[in-house]
């Protein structure tokens, strides 16, 4: 998950230099309502109510902002679950290396069997 927040906070400065550099009020709201909409994918927040009655323009920053956020966090978390092997058996064991055992896995693939016929 380091990857992710690096990834977002990297994302969230570069909003913040982008918006020392804007030229309008209602471009320095957008980097604002993006930026704001980063943090609150990494705090777990949705301050959608605080942009919906604004600009729509301002809006969809938001909003753009707490998607990507999101949907970065969501692709760490499942490439984390995918590629972290869990350690459930003795050391040397292949037995559990990846959160099943023998036992479990005839378990499901008798279900599996036994839901096709």
């Amino acid at each position: 998950m380091g990857d992710a927040t690096t990834s977002i906070t990297s994302r969230i400065e570069w909003c913040w230099r982008q918006n020392t550099q804007a030229r309008t009020p209602l471009e320095h709201a957008g980097w604002d309502a993006e930026e704001e909409g980063l943090r609150d994918a990494l705090l777990n927040s949705n301050h959608t109510y605080r942009f919906q009655q604004g600009p729509p323009d301002v809006f969809a920053r938001y909003v753009m902002g707490l998607l990507y956020g999101r949907e970065v966090l969501r692709t760490a978390l499942q490439h984390h679950q995918v590629v972290t092997p869990t350690h459930t058996g003795t050391i040397g064991s292949h037995e559990g290396s990846y959160g099943t055992d023998d036992a479990s896995t005839r378990c499901m693939l008798g279900r599996t069997r036994r839901e096709e016929q």
